[in-house]
């Protein structure tokens, strides 16, 4: 059996205050830690909300503060960090940036979203990222997205179309269409066939309301844990990636596809 156990960090965000919330995020990854998880999950733009007008001011430089605290935990506390993501400026720009650290703290993987979310109004103050989010995490393959990144199959089917078994989003979905957040997760691992650890935060911000409802899914798109609803936490969930194999023999979706079609 291939088991992993994934730890999900259902933080409140405290708006356009990096100081705070990296002080909070080191202090649930030190708290994770101990219940000895292989991966440690966190939400989108942890370090400052969406305190877009401000970005100059409080967003981190080329990611070194981000980078050099999630580098230093993973090593650590020998433990994988799929970091959520950070808002970032760099060469001029801001990016919603997500980083991934393996057990040795190494560097394993960077993404800028690529689909920037109009209704709050991200797509007037960062720049979009062109590039997949795709590593490998114990020899196990996995993705990454941010939140609104979920709402266009084609890309998850885009990055889960290489033998990849774990897709991990972290967002910040607010609570008037939370609903559809489950049911966009729930169908994002049917179609691929993947399990899918999806982590959102809690809290308020000015203009929006967070009630988490993070979610690990299983490949048949049941449910296999819930951060409680408006609940700041540490949810914990394993699961066997050996179930994949029976799952996807059964139903070949992967081999099956007309991509000369579509």
């Amino acid at each position: 059996m291939k088991k992993i156990k994934v730890s999900l960090l259902q933080l409140d965000v405290i708006f356009g205050n990096p100081d705070e919330n990296y002080h909070k995020v080191r202090k649930y990854i030190e708290k994770a830690a101990q219940e000895n998880p292989d991966v440690i999950v966190l939400p989108e733009m942890w370090n400052t909300g969406y305190s877009l007008e401000n970005l100059a001011e409080i967003a981190d430089e080329d990611g070194k503060k981000t980078k050099a605290l999630l580098s230093d935990l993973a090593k650590k506390l020998t433990v994988n960090i799929v970091g959520g993501s950070v808002a970032i400026k760099k060469e001029g720009n801001f990016y919603n940036s997500s980083y991934v650290f393996n057990r040795t703290g190494s560097l394993i993987s960077e993404y800028q979203k690529v689909h920037l979310f109009g209704l709050m109004n991200e797509d007037k103050f960062i720049s979009a990222g062109a590039t997949k989010n795709q590593f490998e995490l114990d020899d196990i393959k996995a993705a990454g997205v941010i939140c609104y990144d979920i709402r266009f199959p084609e890309w998850e089917r885009k990055l889960m179309s290489e033998g990849q078994q774990i897709l991990f989003v972290s967002a910040q979905w607010p609570t008037k269409r939370i609903a559809q957040w489950e049911t966009l997760l729930r169908a994002r691992a049917i179609e691929n066939q993947a399990f899918v650890v999806a982590v959102n935060r809690v809290g308020e911000a000015p203009k929006d309301s967070f009630n988490g409802h993070s979610l690990v899914i299983n490949p048949l798109g049941e449910i296999l844990v819930e951060g409680t609803p408006g609940v700041e936490g540490i949810f914990t969930c394993e699961f066997d990636l050996d179930d994949l194999s029976k799952i996807r023999g059964d139903i070949p979706v992967f081999k099956d596809r007309r991509p000369e079609l579509y």
